[in-house]
């Protein structure tokens, strides 16, 4: 891809936001990190995906220290090294680590590992026995520390987060991150209007169902083929769209390859109008009640 096509990606990033609650403007495609950074025969073309897409302003980088136990951490370091002002930072720590010294000695090691001195976003992967409260205490001294800018949380329904709100410092989660896709759409009926009330966006993980069984009929879905035909996009790149339509969601999807990226960044300048939206609903309808979390 030629300098100009990422600086059309760049220029429609910087306008395509989701605002946190500190005013902080997020762009709505980021790089997810699940899986790599594992095989080292993959090495080179992970790193220059990363890079890759910090050249198309994806800013945000997602990781966790569960991801290959910190293998990913240590690949995103080396992207980003020497260009840690480019990127929104974010890792996640694993439930049993999310209380007292572990959660200090964690964000340690999830520092270390990325060669830096800060995050921007640390989130609680999902929820495990250390109490709420107790996570909520750790991530507030974390942050008065300066080791981490915000904290949120993943993998939260709607009655974790009343909970999470409800707490002494719980309304300074920034965000949640959870599943979500155009073949899973059940956060849309309680949780996604809860999130929007309270101000907190969604993160949305495995955008393109990744990992996921729907994978194969989301991509070979007659509508999703017509529509992206029409557009002359991929599947991938429409459900993308899709996917940040509302203005309301960052979406992550994890791509290994730079050629992949920036065809991620690319559905950024897709504009779906009211009629194709409709016949995305037709093929994968929304909810129509509550449903569990779903999660991979």
């Amino acid at each position: 891809m030629n300098d100009t096509r990422h600086t059309l990606i760049l220029a429609a990033l910087k306008q395509n936001t989701v605002v946190l609650h500190d005013d902080t403007h997020v762009r709505v495609l980021g790089q997810g990190t699940w899986r790599m950074g594992e095989d080292e025969s993959k090495h080179d073309a992970e790193i220059e995906a990363l890079r890759t897409g910090l050249d198309c302003g994806m800013h945000l980088i997602d990781t966790a220290e569960m991801y290959g136990e910190g293998l990913a951490e240590e690949l995103v370091g080396e992207a980003i090294k020497d260009r840690r002002e480019d990127v929104f930072l974010v890792s996640k720590v694993y439930p049993h680590n999310a209380g007292g010294d572990k959660l200090i000695a964690a964000c340690d090691a999830s520092l270390k590992r990325l060669g830096t001195d800060y995050l921007d976003l640390y989130l609680l992967h999902w929820r495990g026995s250390v109490p709420l409260a107790e996570t909520v205490e750790g991530l507030e001294q974390l942050k008065a520390d300066g080791k981490i800018r915000r904290w949120g949380v993943s993998n939260f329904d709607v009655d974790d987060m009343k909970e999470l709100l409800a707490l002494p410092g719980g309304k300074h989660c920034a965000v949640n991150q959870v599943l979500y896709h155009l073949g899973s759409r059940g956060i849309e009926y309680e949780l996604m209007p809860y999130l929007k009330e309270n101000g907190i966006p969604v993160m949305a993980y495995s955008p393109l169902a990744e990992g996921s069984d729907v994978r194969d009929k989301l991509f070979n879905d007659a509508t999703v083929k017509r529509i992206s035909e029409e557009y002359g996009v991929t599947p991938a790149q429409l459900l993308l769209a899709w996917n940040v339509r509302s203005g309301d969601v960052i979406a992550i999807p994890k791509a290994g390859q730079a050629a992949h990226v920036e065809e991620n960044g690319e559905s950024i300048l897709i504009h779906l109008t009211d009629e194709d939206l409709a016949a995305l609903d037709a093929a994968f309808p929304p909810p129509s009640g509550k449903e569990p979390l779903d999660v991979i």
